[in-house]
């Protein structure tokens, strides 16, 4: 595993939610980030086939880009039922706009689909995050995070960002976005997998 000694972070996203979260869970580590819109970095088509293959093209282009270390987190929700989907397609579900009104939405419906249909409904699901950091000279190191939980309807809470008020994790009565910000960044996805890249490549430097 390569060590993270740099000063400066890319942030591969242009989703202000998780730049945001991302941000919060830096803090102790990083001194100075920018986010791909501070650094007006486009972001490159995600035609990976996982979370993992996608992180690393978006950190990989970043890093190239801007000449600095960059770490990208592909993220999404797998249902069970759906065959994990919407998986990697998770923001595509929302159309063009990324309406995750809309994206919960579709997930419901085709889920009372499958319901109709004489199948047992199956409300489980999990919320997957891989996370790539990368280097301008190409080294990349990954790690992925995992929840497991169950998906409701009709959405509740406010206080999250793209299916959070459709999730409730393992072992709570409440969504993702009813929960205190803290708790969520304790016991979420990508809190999983930030404490492996923790483990493996970052040390306190402030």
């Amino acid at each position: 595993m390569r060590a993270f000694q740099e000063s400066e972070l890319v942030l591969a996203t242009h989703n202000v939610g998780k730049a945001r979260e991302i941000a919060e869970l830096l803090k102790p580590y990083v001194p100075s980030f920018y986010s791909m819109a501070d650094l007006d970095l486009p972001e490159p088509e995600e035609t990976g086939s996982s979370f993992e293959e996608n992180a690393i093209l978006k950190a990989k282009a970043a890093a190239l880009a801007s000449g600095k270390p960059a770490l990208a987190d592909d993220s999404g929700l797998a249902v069970e039922a759906l065959g994990g989907d919407p998986g990697i397609y998770s923001a595509r579900w929302g159309g063009p706009d990324k309406d995750f009104n809309l994206a919960m939405q579709k997930v419901n419906e085709a889920l009372e689909r499958i319901a109709r249909q004489g199948d047992k409904e199956d409300r489980r699901a999990a919320f997957i995050c891989a996370l790539a950091l990368a280097w301008p000279d190409g080294h990349v190191e990954c790690f992925e995070g995992r929840v497991e939980g169950h998906v409701i309807w009709p959405g509740r809470g406010a206080k999250g960002f793209g299916y959070d008020p459709i999730f409730v994790p393992e072992g709570y009565d409440i969504t993702f976005a009813e929960m205190d910000p803290a708790e969520k960044h304790r016991i979420s996805h990508r809190a999983d997998a930030f404490r492996k890249l923790v483990d493996s490549c970052l040390s306190v430097q402030l």
